[in-house]
């Protein structure tokens, strides 16, 4: 997955490298396939999603989006 990271803007990268590092391994089965999903997905749509500047219409990789943004908003004020 560290690999299906790596995406086409900086700042993709620094969102999900990390949470693969540190939180795939423990997300459930299911959290998992979403999260390979959600790679399948068009870099301008993640990043408006982890900007909340949108939400997805998929409902399925909504709770993905949560989890991931939950991580990754505390890393970004310390």
């Amino acid at each position: 997955m560290r690999w299906a990271t790596r995406r086409g803007m900086l700042e993709l990268d620094l969102v999900l490298g990390p949470f693969v590092e540190e939180r795939y391994s423990s997300l459930s089965a299911e959290d998992k396939v979403l999260f390979q999903r959600l790679m399948l997905c068009e870099d301008q749509d993640l990043f408006s999603w982890f900007l909340q500047r949108e939400q997805t219409d998929d409902e399925e990789l909504v709770d993905i989006v949560k989890q991931i943004l939950e991580f990754t908003l505390p890393q970004l004020t310390r």
